[in-house]
C-alpha cells in the first residue's frame, strides 16, 4: 500500500472508531432505538431511509409523525394496513413528497410483509451470493415496491429505479442499517455479505470523497457509489461501507 493510502485508512480508521459511538453526531438511526422488536426496526428503518433527505430536523421531525400514526409496533400496524378513506384527512407531505406517496409506500410495504414475512425475504428473493454487489438484488427488491407507483409522479423519489442509475443514497442506507452490525448499525440481515454493500454517497459522503481524492469519477451515481466501495475496500475488504458514517458526519460537521 502506498504511503498516501496508508495515510488516508489511518484517517479514515480513526474517524470510524471517533463516530462508532451509539448516538455520537445526530443521525435518523438513533430513532430506532425506541422500537421493541427486528421486525418494528425492518420496517421502520425502510420508512425512515426512503424519508432520509433534506437536514436531520426535518427528517426526525418526519419520523415523529410516522411513530404518531403508527405507534411503535409499527411491524402490525403496516403488515395490516388497509386504506381507510382518513388519508385524505392527514397530512404527510414531505418537501418533494405528497401525503399520496406516503400512503402508497405504507400500501407497498404492506403486500411485501404480508407476502414474505419481512423486507429481508423479498430482498434475499433476488440476492444472489455470486452477485458482485447488491445492485441486482436491489433492481428485483424496488421493482416489486414500485408496482403500484404509476399513479404517482414523485413515488420514484422515495423508491429510485435502480436501473436509472443514480447513486440510489436512500437504499444503500437501509442495506447498510439492516446488513452491518456495530454500535450504528443494526446486523439484522447477516445473511446478506457486507462486502456486498454499496457506499450510500450523499453530498458529504461526495465532498469529502473527492477532497480525499478517492475517486476520479465527478458524476454522483451508482457508478461513484460502485467506484468509491472498491477503493474502500483497499482499507478494508470485508467491510468498506463501515466508513460511510463517518465520511457523512465528517462532510456535515466541516
Amino acid at each position: 500500500m502506498r504511503l498516501k493510502d496508508i495515510k488516508t485508512k489511518q484517517l479514515l480508521d480513526g474517524l470510524y472508531r471517533k463516530y462508532n459511538i451509539k448516538e455520537s453526531s445526530d443521525d435518523p438511526v438513533w430513532n430506532l432505538g425506541v422500537l421493541p422488536t427486528e421486525n418494528d426496526i425492518e420496517t421502520a428503518a425502510f420508512l425512515i431511509s426512503c424519508y432520509s433527505y433534506g437536514n436531520v430536523t426535518q427528517i426526525n421531525n418526519f419520523t415523529e409523525r410516522i411513530y404518531g400514526l403508527t405507534g411503535y409496533n409499527i411491524y402490525d400496524f403496516v403488515k395490516n394496513y388497509r386504506s381507510s378513506g382518513v388519508e385524505n384527512d392527514l397530512n404527510f407531505v414531505y418537501r418533494f413528497n405528497t401525503s399520496e406517496d406516503f400512503f402508497l409506500l405504507l400500501k407497498s410495504v404492506s403486500r411485501a410483509l404480508k407476502e414474505y414475512g419481512s423486507l429481508k425475504e423479498l430482498f434475499l428473493d433476488g440476492y444472489g451470493k455470486s452477485d458482485f454487489n447488491v445492485i441486482p438484488a436491489l433492481e428485483k427488491f424496488t421493482k416489486y415496491l414500485r408496482e403500484f407507483s404509476d399513479s404517482s409522479d414523485t413515488f420514484g423519489y422515495l423508491v429510485p429505479d435502480v436501473s436509472d442509475g443514480s447513486a440510489c443514497k436512500r437504499l444503500n442506507l437501509f442495506l447498510r442499517w439492516m446488513v452491518r452490525k456495530d454500535n450504528v448499525d443494526y446486523g439484522l440481515w447477516p445473511e446478506v455479505d457486507r462486502s456486498k454493500l454499496l457506499m450510500p454517497v450523499d453530498i458529504h459522503v461526495y465532498r469529502q470523497s473527492q477532497k480525499l481524492k478517492l475517486v476520479k469519477r465527478k458524476t454522483c451515481d451508482l457508478k461513484y457509489a460502485v467506484e468509491l466501495t472498491e477503493k474502500l475496500k483497499e482499507y478494508d475488504a470485508k467491510d468498506p461501507v463501515k466508513y460511510d458514517f463517518a465520511l457523512c458526519h465528517l462532510g456535515m460537521e466541516s
